[in-house]
């Protein structure tokens, strides 16, 4: 496969991260040849996340992989019906379909990490100790980093999913599936994969592979470049 054959791949972060959580994996993607682009959205709203990622469609080629971490599931999700994109990757993701917002899915399995969160000012921050849920596979000093360098959503944010159509019905998917997550619920990751029907690939990690197994994530896309 040539460098101009090969898909772009587009990565979308979830709460409390931005685009930088996908460093440990992006050097070797580029290096395969692929244009590779990590989206940089404000967890302001699910609708501007979602046209953000559009936006950054615009500044690569097709076809394009989407690669989605946590809620990033659903903004790739919502993100995926463009016609630009040929494949999704679900990071121990939440992926709702019709009608369904993030915060349904998360109550039907609730989470540890939930109980190591502060609202304030109108934002969802995590506590120091929640690292312990959302990346206790990282060494302490990377678990410090992470705590401060995290992005708080707004707080309602998990309820303003509007999905209309779901990509996943029709376009290949892959999901690593995080077993030892303590963010998504592991049952729930095998929940939503299952339904969308996608190709699974299952890790002993915390939330965060990309930044504990980050060859494993790297093998995924891989994968699903090639089949693409």
């Amino acid at each position: 496969m040539s460098a101009i054959s090969k898909p772009a791949i587009v990565f979308c972060h979830g709460i409390w991260a931005d685009g930088s959580c996908f460093s440990k994996v992006i050097p070797a993607l580029q290096a395969d040849g692929h244009e590779v682009i990590s989206v940089q959205y404000g967890l302001d709203s699910f609708e501007e996340d979602v046209a953000t990622i559009k936006r950054t469609l615009n500044r690569v080629g097709s076809p394009a992989i989407l690669v989605g971490h946590s809620y990033g599931g659903a903004t790739i999700t919502a993100a995926g019906v463009d016609d630009r994109v040929a494949g999704l990757v679900y990071i121990g993701a939440v992926a709702p379909d019709v009608g369904e917002t993030v915060q349904e899915q998360l109550d039907k399995y609730p989470s540890d990490i939930f109980s190591r969160v502060e609202v304030a000012d109108g934002r969802a921050w995590m506590l120091p100790n929640g690292t312990e849920f959302f990346c206790g596979d990282l060494s302490e000093e990377e678990q410090k980093l992470v705590w401060a360098t995290h992005y708080a959503p707004v707080a309602d944010l998990f309820q303003q999913q509007k999905i209309k159509r779901t990509p996943w019905k029709s376009k290949p998917s892959w999901f690593i599936l995080t077993t030892q997550d303590h963010t998504v619920h592991p049952d729930l990751q095998r929940w939503v994969s299952k339904r969308m029907g996608a190709t699974v690939t299952e890790v002993a990690s915390s939330h965060v592979p990309m930044l504990s197994q980050p060859d494993v994530v790297i093998d995924v896309i891989r994968k699903a470049a090639a089949a693409v």
